[in-house]
This record gives C-alpha cells, structure tokens and sequence, in this order.
C-alpha cells in the first residue's frame, strides 16, 4: 500500500503536467492544419512555451505578437542597410535608397497601425477585424518585396512577415467562423 501511495504521489503531478500539453499540442494541430503554411504555424507555435495551455484567441495572439517580432526585425536591417548606404559602406543608388525608404513607410505602417489594430480588435473579441489587420500586414510584406526593381536584399524577411501574418489571418478566420455559429 505504501508503494502504491508512493508511485501515486510522484506519477500523478506528471500526468496532470502533462494533460495540457497533450491538449494543447491538440489543439496547435487542428489549428495550424487549417491554414495555408502548417510548418510555419507549427513551428512557430510550437517554439512558444505559452502556446501549450492556450486556447485558440490565445493562438492567435501569439501569432500577431510573432509578426510585431519578425516585422520590427525586417525593419531594424531596413535602417542598418539604410545606415551602410549613408556611410558609404555599402554602395546604394538612389532608387534604391529610396526602395529601402518606402519599405521603411510599409513596415512602420505594420509595426504602428497593423499589429496594434489587430491585438486591440482581438481584445475586443472583434476577430474580423483583427483578420483584416493581419492580412493587411501581409500586403505591406509584399509591397515592400515589390518596390525593388532588382533582387530585393530582404526577400527572406518579408516573406517570413507575409507567411506568419496570413497564418494568423487564417487563425483569426477560424475563430470568427466558429463565433458566427
């Protein structure tokens, strides 16, 4: 009986810490398989310890935090790139001095309108509007990858921003379908 009341006391806190996991990898899955870039969305949620006992508005939120992170990191090689072209260290024309500028507009546009529009409508529950933020963030990602004439030097980077911001869209979709019913 002691035995029994010894497996008891150190098995049972490892089930109960493992239940939400369980869950919560469940529901990361069934989540991330209805948007259009499932690695993506599992990787990133998955890299996320808070993903593991959230809900899906919990997902969600996740997800746009995760576009402030990767937008505000495009924006900070915008300015180094810019920087390098003003110091001479690295020869930029004008057209692409400017190209890198109006990619500083689109990103500052995502960083101050986009991301904090969608994480207030999400607070609100207005999740169609929080979707609508997400997707617009994705158009400036690839605006700026349009503006350059060449080969753009953050084509790896915008499309990441792209990427997590239609993942989130599609999560946020998901919700507001479910709340419509």
């Amino acid at each position: 009986m002691k035995s029994f009341l010894l497996v008891f006391v150190f098995i049972f806190p490892v089930i109960n810490a493992a239940i939400p996991s369980i869950f919560g990898s469940n529901l990361i899955e069934k989540t991330c398989r209805k948007t259009p870039y499932y690695q993506l969305c599992i990787s990133t949620l998955v890299s996320n310890p808070h993903s593991f006992d959230a809900d899906i508005e919990g997902l969600a939120k996740i997800m746009v935090h995760t576009i402030d992170a990767k937008a505000t990191h495009t924006l900070n090689r915008i300015n180094e790139l810019l920087e390098q072209s003003q110091r001479g260290s690295r020869s930029h024309d004008q057209k692409e001095q400017q190209e890198l500028r109006d990619c500083a507009d689109r990103y500052n546009e995502i960083l101050k309108g986009d991301v904090p529009q969608a994480m207030q409508a999400l607070h609100k529950g207005n999740f169609r509007s929080a979707k609508e933020r997400t997707f617009d963030a994705a158009a400036e990602a690839i605006s700026c990858e349009e503006e350059f004439s060449g080969q753009s030097p953050l084509s790896d980077m915008n499309m990441k921003v792209h990427d997590i911001s239609v993942v989130a869209a599609s999560i946020l979709k998901q919700i507001h379908r479910n709340r419509d019913f």
